[in-house]
């Protein structure tokens, strides 16, 4: 019996690794996450849409479930998750972030504040009459390519024969591998001018355009404030849209203001809003915004309003500049132009869109009239032949009934045979034999009703030639000269514009940027309470006198600062997080604190305080750090005055972690506790003073499996008891040694 020889071919396992990425990279710029340039649509969109008008769930019928068409789909187009497909579908049917919504939904499709959609075995869709007069009309008339579905059973369109640039109209979003796409939503009316523009003088510069198209037009209205980048971002393909809500005062009796939010930045829709409400209340809870009383969110379905209560004397200027400077009021819009043109992902301009997108109608257009054509030239022939039949028709009805079956009558009909056929005389075989019409036009004579003949009938058959004829010189016009064809599609232009165009929503213009005048803080000296399950918080320092010994008693950390300062807080993991004392809620002296880990990145699951100062006092002083190794050193204080929130405060070995942090320019000599029971006390000076980005030397030669437990700091004058086993153990009376000593055991 044969072996069967394996062919094994070796192959580079990075070049293996490279070409799977580059595959994988294309598949999801080209089939998933980027739209086409000449549709706007990405796959996802595109296959949803036509399986809606494979389904027949068009804009003058009943709605169908979401379900219905997510399933279907899926099973004929998008081989991928229902979850994609449906979310797709939601975002068609949300005016809030379209242009223009291209699915018409019915039921709960989620809220402008971030409320998800209803699942989709509850709602329902249907097109748009928009999507079916503007993306599907003329599918039946070869405009598009077909190709074939994942699985080879079923066809869809490579493109849709959208007739308006949708990558502008609707904007997009998606990220592809290495590459995102980012285009804002515009006017539709203004799109369809800029179109014409370009159609009429194509070499058109993007600033002529912008003549006519201003700017983006986003759903939740709101202001443009940088209309001179416009032009650059329009030519690139790129840049950032500097975006606002719209504020309006609206003064009430008594002398009160209030400020109305009416639209809100195209970004913060969803979850942002939220936040913006959480932002506002943390500046009131700050005292940062003090002319704020109340924040109330008052939208609706009608549209956005959030209305802000000011104080009587309220600077409502300031006010506002914090807003638009402090929270997601004012944001940016980042703009990135990318889109699959000509198989390729590529950044466009403005002009560049546009002149793909004439291109694509120009040829969609040429097909339709193609199509039409050939069909009103198949319908002449037929007229022609009928015509011709009814001039000749008693020598037709002769052939007729003297011949013996149809192939006989057809036979004579096209190519004038008479044998077998009986004929009344001579002259009538003569006729017949010079009848010459064609294939289709015999068909249509035998296939033709005797009522055809009543001559109203024949008037009519020959009015519709007439028409027929008329229509083959209109076509042939539109297919033979480009000026025809464009007025064709310039016409086709205006009547979406007249029947879907509506008013600009979003302000173009160029505004100051916004200068926030913070009032200054009245500077004060507090006192800081910390209780050992890390609350913090300031009081006054007239309230601390009256209750020292209880507040000594029951916190951890007490000590007075300035509201200016900043509170460091060292860790066992290395870390030094910052807060400012301004953010520690300044309460009344019984009033609970607020946890360390929501004014500051510390974490209580993760790591341990080990200190915690006023900066004012860390920048002054020397540290002493000591770890769990034995690792110590000496860092100046002013290392640690920094801008940033967390830092890293020592470098550590490996498994070791902090177990010592302490203020040693007062102290003269340091003690070393392990776990083992060994206690060495030496100088101070010993400690060389390194930077916080060093290890540190060894301050106690520990046994193997041993480690430091605790490090003490003293001053040799004064004397230190500590608890050891249950009884007093004064630490000055240790044996002064050298640093890297092992340590002695106390005799208890």
């Amino acid at each position: 019996m044969e072996t069967k020889q394996e062919n094994v071919i070796p192959t580079d396992y990075a070049e293996v690794m490279q070409k799977s990425y580059i595959d994988y990279a294309m598949s999801v710029i080209i089939s998933r996450a980027l739209p086409d340039v000449r549709d706007g649509l990405k796959p996802v969109q595109r296959r949803t849409l036509y399986d809606m008008y494979e389904l027949g769930i068009r804009y003058d019928r009943p709605y169908r479930k979401c379900a219905r068409i997510v399933g279907d789909t899926m099973g004929k187009y998008h081989p991928h998750g229902d979850s994609s497909i449906y979310e797709a579908l939601v975002v068609m049917a949300q005016d809030f972030k379209k242009g223009k919504t291209l699915v018409d939904g019915h039921g709960n499709f989620g809220s402008i504040e971030g409320d998800g959609a209803a699942a989709m075995r509850y709602t329902e869709a249907r097109l748009e009459k928009l999507t079916q007069d503007v993306f599907l009309e003329d599918l039946d008339k070869n405009v598009v390519d077909f190709m074939p579905n994942f699985d080879e059973t079923e066809k869809e369109p490579v493109v849709l024969p959208v007739r308006i640039p949708n990558l502008l109209v609707n904007g997009a979003d998606g990220i592809a591998v290495g590459m995102a796409t980012s285009i804002p939503p515009h006017n539709l009316g203004e799109v369809v001018d800029a179109v014409k523009a370009y159609m009429k003088n194509n070499d058109i510069s993007v600033k002529g355009l912008m003549r006519y198209l201003k700017g983006p037009d986003f759903p939740t209205g709101g202001l443009v404030v940088n209309k001179d980048d416009l032009l650059r971002i329009y030519e690139t393909g790129t840049g950032k849209l500097r975006v606002r809500g719209k504020v309006e005062t609206v003064k009430l009796k008594g002398g009160r203001q209030q400020l109305v939010i009416t639209e809100i930045p195209y970004t913060m829709i969803g979850a942002n809003i939220g936040k913006f409400l959480n932002d506002i209340a943390s500046l009131v809870e700050n005292k940062k915004a003090t002319d704020i009383v109340d924040i109330s969110n008052q939208s609706s379905k009608e549209g956005i309003r959030i209305v802000l209560d000011l104080k009587r004397d309220a600077d409502v200027e300031n006010l506002t500049n914090m807003l638009y400077k402090k929270t997601k009021l004012e944001d940016t819009f980042g703009v990135n132009m990318l889109a699959v043109a000509d198989g390729r992902p590529e950044t466009l301009s403005l002009k560049q869109v546009i002149e793909h997108h004439v291109d694509f109608v120009f040829d969609v257009t040429t097909r339709k009239y193609t199509t039409l054509l050939n069909k009103e030239q198949e319908k002449k022939e037929i007229q022609e032949g009928l015509i011709k039949a009814c001039d000749v028709i008693d020598l037709i009805i002769e052939i007729l009934r003297g011949s013996k079956n149809r192939e006989q009558v057809k036979k004579c009909l096209v190519d004038g045979v008479t044998e077998g056929i009986r004929f009344k005389g001579k002259s009538s075989e003569k006729a017949a034999q010079k009848l010459h019409f064609s294939e289709k036009q015999a068909a249509a004579i035998l296939d033709m009703r005797l009522y055809k003949l009543i001559g109203l009938e024949i008037e009519a058959l020959q009015a519709d030639y007439a028409e027929t004829m008329k229509n083959i010189a209109i076509y042939e016009d539109i297919l033979n000269n480009y000026d025809s064809m464009a007025e064709v599609i310039m016409k086709e232009l205006d009547q979406i514009k007249k029947e879907y165009g509506t008013k600009r929503r979003t302000v173009i213009e160029n505004a100051e940027e916004v200068v926030y005048e913070e009032k200054k803080m009245e500077e004060m000296e507090v006192t800081f309470l910390m209780d050992r399950f890390g609350y913090m918080r300031t009081i006054d320092k007239s309230a601390y006198e009256r209750n020292k010994e209880a507040a000594n008693a029951e916190n951890k950390y007490v000590f007075n600062c300035m509201n200016t300062d900043k509170i460091c807080i060292f860790t066992d993991n290395g870390k030094m997080h910052s807060i400012k004392v301004a953010d520690i809620p300044l309460v009344r002296f019984r009033d609970k604190g607020t946890p360390a880990d929501n004014l500051s990145n510390y974490d209580s699951a993760q790591e341990r305080m080990l200190y915690v100062a006023p900066l004012a006092s860390v920048k002054e002083n020397t540290l002493l750090f000591v770890t769990a190794a034995s690792m110590c050193k000496l860092v100046s204080g002013a290392e640690f005055d920094v801008a940033k929130r967390t830092i890293v405060s020592t470098k550590l070995a490996e498994e070791d972690s902090l177990i010592f942090v302490g203020s040693a320019d007062e102290m003269e000599q340091v003690v070393f506790q392990s776990e083992g029971g060994y206690f060495l006390r030496f100088q101070k000076q010993d400690i060389s003073a390194m930077k916080k980005t060093s290890i540190g030397v060894r301050g106690m030669k520990l046994a193997e499996g041993d480690k430091l437990d605790h490090a003490y700091l003293l001053e040799s004058r004064q004397e230190y008891t500590i608890t050891y086993h249950d009884k007093p153990y004064v630490l000055n009376r240790i044996k002064l040694s050298k640093r890297d000593s092992k340590g002695t055991k106390p005799r208890i």
